[in-house]
């Protein structure tokens, strides 16, 4: 019976050899090659993210004006210095200035800064905050990212999850039944999908929580927490949702109708027509000459669902008023806190590079004729 035939995939070959050594020499060649070029790629992508955070050395310059602004209202408030003249006042103020600008490394060139900061954010070590602080005092980066992690995770995986799977098993189940009505409506209600989660979002806060009371208006848990933890899970479902509830609503239809058309696709091949006429059922037609060649397309597009976790969702987050890290980049976007904004970047680049070198070889995993290691098939 004829198999299906896997695209192409970039360094990728399909030999039925047994590997050797220079096998395992193109592999390791080819690994080497792989990590470095994803090195050089996080580096470009964190410096970028530098210059964007900082706008180019502008984001200093508003720092300074605020630093001047904040001494000279608290040398002018001072009852104790209400004797000094205007020109010992400045002078005070100027010293001040300079004190707090090499305080904060503003006195040195914003060039040799972002190369220092690009040093550090390499070996992750994020440094401290310039606004922001966590629950407990704490201004490094690195405990207020780890401590809005947990609620961005458990809403955004929820959402996720439940979108992927709902999305994947929907398609597959139209895709048997194509030109229903069901299928039909589907396609109708797609243009849904266009409008952004937080968008339905108010109107599920109008409806659900202002006029007819029967969910809360934002957070994560009521407050204050219950004691019990049966009572405490509870809360946090009725806090998850309203929030899933949108996420759902923005993103199923387009996900559904995608990955239906993608199934469609591997569905109209002429090795499925032949085992239909074979006698298979729809199920190990499904199974075997469907999904089988899909799953590279699937398991990347859960990867980078994934790692998607770590950014949050900032606006409906903030809609929701949804401590997590999402609702703490947008905070941190709005007080200029270089800092957060980068070091959030920075995970974020590790993961995906990360995810991008194992995809090759998980691919290999999943479809035995697949052999990593080459820099293309063999004539």
């Amino acid at each position: 019976m004829a198999e299906a035939t896997l695209p192409q995939i970039s360094g990728v070959e399909t030999p039925q050899k047994k590997k050797g050594p220079g096998s395992w020499a193109k592999l390791a060649r080819y690994t080497g090659i792989k990590l470095i070029t994803l090195f050089i790629a996080v580096v470009i992508g964190i410096y970028l993210t530098i210059l964007i955070a900082n706008m180019g050395g502008y984001v200093d310059e508003i720092l300074k004006g605020q630093i001047r602004e904040s001494i000279s209202i608290s040398v002018s408030m001072d009852p104790s210095l209400k004797f000094l003249s205007i020109e010992e006042r400045n002078t005070m103020i100027n010293a001040r200035v300079v004190l707090e600008e090499k305080r904060l490394g503003l006195d040195q060139p914003f060039l040799l800064r972002s190369v220092r900061f690009l040093t550090r954010a390499i070996t992750l070590n994020l440094g401290r905050a310039q606004h922001l602080a966590s629950d407990s005092g704490s201004k490094l980066v690195k405990n207020i990212i780890l401590e809005r992690l947990p609620p961005t995770l458990l809403l955004m995986a929820t959402s996720n999850l439940l979108l992927f799977f709902l999305s994947l098993f929907f398609a597959l189940y139209l895709s048997r039944n194509y030109g229903t009505f069901l299928d039909k409506a589907v396609i109708a209600m797609s243009p849904f999908s266009s409008a952004p989660a937080w968008f339905y979002g108010i109107f599920l806060l109008l409806l659900f929580a202002s006029v007819l009371g029967w969910l809360p208006f934002g957070g994560m848990v009521a407050a204050p927490p219950p004691e019990a933890l049966g009572a405490r899970l509870l809360s946090y479902g009725r806090h998850l949702i309203l929030p899933v509830t949108a996420w759902l609503i923005s993103g199923i239809f387009s996900g559904v109708y995608g990955w239906r058309t993608f199934f469609l696709i591997f569905s109209m091949e002429d090795y499925v027509e032949l085992a239909r006429a074979k006698g298979l059922s729809s199920r190990e037609i499904e199974r075997r000459y469907v999904l089988r060649p899909t799953m590279p397309n699937i398991i990347t597009s859960f990867a980078l669902m994934m790692i998607s976790l770590w950014q949050g969702a900032t606006i409906l987050e903030t809609v929701f008023n949804w401590p997590g890290l999402g609702r703490m980049l947008f905070r941190a976007i709005g007080l200029y806190d270089s800092p957060v904004i980068i070091g959030s970047a920075i995970i974020y680049a590790y993961l995906l590079a990360a995810t991008v070198f194992l995809l090759d070889f998980i691919y290999a995993l999943v479809d035995p004729r697949v052999r990593v290691g080459s820099g293309g098939p063999k004539s």
